[in-house]
């Protein structure tokens, strides 16, 4: 008898017979995954959110390379949802005819996405917050959805509707009906009702911060007086001679606008402490509710923002870092509190990420790949690029453009008028200075970018590992 119970530990401590375990004891032992997704967060935000630091990535582990495809809004959702690039889900921008929600919805991947792979796996789902741009004033709940309660108006800080399980709801200017604080407090009781349940639960959680208006919770206001944007070297880039001429024409930045993008700085950190809240308060609930222990948090944004780089006064949609670059931060079961990584890892790889977390069916179509080896500490080869591609519309006056970004950081950009840009981020992270020379190019970017620009599914990831 003692040989036999030997027996069977060894087989759990391997993890052998744990399979086994948690597939006949059904969905309740699989791991919850919680998903906030900031909006227009740049990687360097983090410095302004002490709590979600603390909470997620001292207690969990830091993607020093995340990036997202195609950095603005809702191509960049779409991929989330989807885990694909741009040029397969046919969402390029924030409104039809080339994206929003109807190109979403036309397009058919309401029908198939991360919500109905892991509802059918016995996921209880709930999306809280943004969903995509042009779904406004809408009564329908997308398949999947388990709890809606979806922005129907381009999600205000205050005076918005919220499309809650199909029925449409004002909220109004009063301190409690702030948004961030709202999207919270469904979220917790969201988890709440799912642990009770005993099910299963993924939550996408998706506030407004720190994206414009710039409105903070009124017991944030002023936290961050006198603030002043960063100063890197591309901060109001003196010489911009080796820049396309969509760069070149830009004026460097008067003192009034100087103060401009500081007062925005200033504003965009006032939002996110309210954000900080809500991953506190979420980590709070979980472990009130005892499923802290078995719940990946993830933390990351839908884009970055410029303030003030390469004569660029805001916004997003550019292949500059400031753009597609964004903060990353997962904790969870078996995540070595305190790790980091340097691999690459793209808005394509949530989809994988959280079917594989979940044992739910990953599609066929997805074009990335699961980030669990990295969170498990046990990936061996990755993937060494990601694509990056935006239609013409971002980014002001940039034309149409597709990329490569490499991990041992060589960028390589290609313009649908045909001019070429080329950086190496190791060496010059600020991107500073183009060494595109059309007497030389680069032969191996080149290819491997047209590779990736026209993959799909498993295709992306031959070409991504270079393949």
């Amino acid at each position: 008898m003692l040989s036999v119970t030997l027996a069977l530990a060894v087989l759990l401590l391997s993890g052998v017979w744990g399979s086994g375990l948690r597939e006949a004891r059904g969905a309740s032992t699989k791991p919850n995954i919680v998903f906030i997704l900031a909006d227009d967060m740049r990687n360097d935000d983090l410095k302004y959110m002490p709590k979600t630091r603390s909470v997620l990535k001292d207690r969990g582990m830091s993607f020093l390379n995340a990036y997202v495809s195609n950095p603005l809004c809702c191509p960049s959702r779409a991929t989330t949802l989807r885990g694909q690039y741009a040029h397969n889900t046919g969402v390029w921008n924030i409104r039809a005819p080339r994206g929003g929600w109807q190109t979403y919805r036309t397009n058919g991947l309401e029908r198939d996405n991360v919500a109905t792979r892991l509802d059918a796996a016995g996921y209880r789902t709930a999306l809280i917050g943004k969903y995509l741009n042009g779904y406004a004033g809408i009564k329908n709940v997308p398949p999947g959805w388990d709890r809606w309660f979806a922005h129907t108006d381009g999600a205000h800080y205050y005076n918005y509707k919220i499309n809650d399980d199909g029925t449409l709801r004002r909220f109004g200017s009063r301190t409690p009906d702030y948004e961030t604080d709202v999207i919270a407090n469904r979220t917790k009781t969201f988890i709440s009702t799912s642990a009770k349940k005993g099910k299963p639960f993924f939550a996408y959680v998706a506030p407004k911060a720190p994206h414009k208006p710039y409105l903070s919770a009124p017991r944030d206001r002023h936290t961050f007086d006198g603030l002043k944007a960063l100063r890197p070297p591309s901060f109001n880039e003196r010489d911009v001679s080796d820049k396309p001429p969509w760069i070149r024409g830009l004026p460097r930045l008067s003192d009034a606008k100087k103060a401009k993008v500081d007062d925005r700085a200033e504003q965009r950190a006032e939002t996110l402490q309210a954000l900080d809240d809500l991953v506190a308060g979420v980590v709070g609930g979980l472990k009130d509710r005892g499923v802290l222990s078995n719940t990946y948090i993830f933390f990351t944004a839908d884009n970055g923002f410029h303030l003030g780089e390469h004569r660029i006064l805001g916004g997003k949609g550019r292949p500059y870092e400031e753009s597609v670059h964004v903060p990353l931060l997962v904790r969870g079961p078996g995540v070595g509190a305190g790790s980091a990584t340097h691999k690459l890892a793209l808005n394509t790889d949530y989809l994988p990420t959280f079917t594989d977390l979940g044992d739910a069916q990953t599609p066929g179509y997805a074009d990335g790949r699961s980030l669990q080896p990295i969170l498990e500490g046990n990936a061996t080869a990755w993937r060494s690029a990601v694509l990056l591609e935006a239609d013409r519309t971002t980014g002001g006056s940039t034309p149409p453009y597709s990329g490569i970004h490499t991990s041992s950081g060589r960028k390589y950009l290609r313009y649908a008028d045909g001019r070429k840009e080329r950086y190496h981020i190791g060496r010059d992270p600020y991107e500073l200075r183009d060494s595109y020379n059309p007497k030389s190019p680069p032969a191996t970017l080149a290819k491997r970018l047209q590779a990736l620009k026209t993959c799909a599914a498993a295709s992306c990831r031959a070409a991504e590992n270079g393949r």
